[in-house]
């Protein structure tokens, strides 16, 4: 596809521009101490002490291991225009992301000092716009600081039960974190690369930026609560933000309740944004792959292009024909036409695939099957002559009655080691090898 080669080639070529006189500083939890040098030979401990070391435009090396935050408060911030690049070996030699795990995954515990924003909190909007932040080869991983029931929503073959949404617990002592597992406050360009985005009990990625472009690309989403990514813009003035989201895989988007009322999207569209979306996989979310319904629709620019969607349960997309809210299937006829809507500047080149099976070995096959077969039921029980609605009566207040709900699964965890599978497993769509 000649726009996303221009894409990648121009990213790279920006990226060397920005860091010819950069330093380097890298990072190694099993081999590092705080007080070092910040050298392969000698290495920081801690990606937060490396962010509070570096400059403006340094890039820093991250080996493998699990990033705890400071003070072990399981969570980073980013205040400065840097590239963090995890994947590495302890000892630099290599980098392999997928194998040298570089994570943020913070524990039930560490929810007593749960963040504001996100487990990553970027705050860079004041170093204007030419500035540049890359997050490359992250995993990003609330499995362990969410709290799941430990009967209800509990398929066979699953260890843990449904996700609880604050402030209900579950098996373990604190409350899930419900926050982002990466949050944003930028301006000029960011890039985001290379990552996994897993069981996030909020929105994965939530993106405020100011002017420039905002590149997630080549990253997987997988078991995430609400909305897979999400740029919005800061600007009074419109499109100044240019949003591109490309070769990423997003899979298992839950509702924002475990009723499967709302929410539940792969990718949205927002407000004075020019969104270019192509040669994503978007599959088995609840609602839909792609939504754009937030806003006005004649106040955005979108192109979605050389998509492919599979099992999406509600629709692959949900738009505004105004008034009216529309779920519409890729190959639905009419599905092309979505390009003269308003704010739809393209819908070219999507694709549905109806056999899962291309993905065998790949997508876990028990959350698959719990996952096509979730249901929510409710019960009431009222009755208005009970001696308690007859008490009630007597002295002129409301009868009552209950009402009991039961699901079969809602954010379950999905696994980590299934979920890195999806790097390249479809050629030429979705998330692709890493190099």
């Amino acid at each position: 596809m000649k726009r996303s080669t221009f894409l990648l080639s121009a990213t790279l070529l920006f990226s060397i521009g920005c860091t010819l006189s950069a330093a380097d500083i890298f990072v190694s939890l099993k081999t590092g101490k705080n007080k070092n040098a910040g050298t392969p030979e000698a290495p920081l401990k801690n990606i937060w002490k490396a962010v509070e070391k570096a400059a403006p435009g340094d890039v820093i090396h991250v080996a493998e291991g699990v990033y705890p935050g400071k003070t072990s408060r399981g969570w980073i911030e980013v205040n400065k225009p840097i590239s963090i690049i995890g994947g590495y070996s302890s000892d630099f030699s290599q980098r392999n992301v997928l194998q040298y795990r570089t994570m943020l995954q913070p524990t039930n515990k560490q929810n007593a000092t749960k963040p504001v924003f996100g487990t990553l909190t970027i705050n860079t909007r004041n170093a204007g716009a030419k500035s540049m932040v890359v997050i490359d080869g992250l995993i990003f991983d609330h499995t362990y600081s969410n709290n799941y029931h430990a009967v209800e929503g509990k398929p066979a073959g699953f260890a843990d039960g449904m996700l609880t949404i604050p402030p209900a617990k579950g098996k373990q002592p604190n409350p899930t974190m419900d926050r982002y597992l990466l949050h944003a406050n930028t301006d000029g360009v960011l890039i985001i690369k290379n990552c996994l985005f897993l069981n996030g009990s909020n929105y994965a990625v939530n993106v405020q930026h100011f002017s420039g472009q905002v590149q997630l690309i080549n990253n997987v989403f997988a078991g995430n609560r609400m909305v897979g990514a999400e740029v919005r813009t800061t600007n009074g003035k419109p499109y100044m933000v240019e949003y591109v989201f490309a070769y990423n895989t997003v899979l298992f988007t839950w509702t924002r309740t475990k009723s499967f009322e709302d929410m539940g999207y792969g990718v949205r569209a927002n407000e004075g944004v020019i969104s270019k979306i192509y040669n994503n996989i978007f599959g088995l979310n609840c609602m839909a792959g792609f939504d754009n319904t937030k806003g006005n629709p004649a106040k955005k620019k979108v192109s979605l292009d050389n998509n492919v969607f599979f099992l999406n349960k509600k629709a692959d997309v949900a738009i505004t024909v105004s008034p009216n809210i529309q779920f519409m299937k890729a190959d639905e006829e009419g599905f092309e036409d979505l390009g003269d809507l308003d704010g739809m500047e393209s819908a070219e080149g999507n694709i549905v695939i109806k056999d899962p099976a291309v993905f065998k070995n790949v997508i876990d096959s028990n959350y698959l099957q719990a996952f096509l077969n979730a249901t929510y039921t409710e019960k009431v029980d009222y009755d208005p002559n009970s001696p308690v609605n007859q008490f009630r009566a007597a002295f002129g207040m409301n009868k009552q009655g209950s009402i009991s709900s039961k699901v079969s699964m809602y954010a379950n965890c999905y696994p980590m080691e299934s979920a890195l599978k999806f790097f390249g497993a479809l050629k030429d769509f979705g998330a692709q090898p890493i190099k």
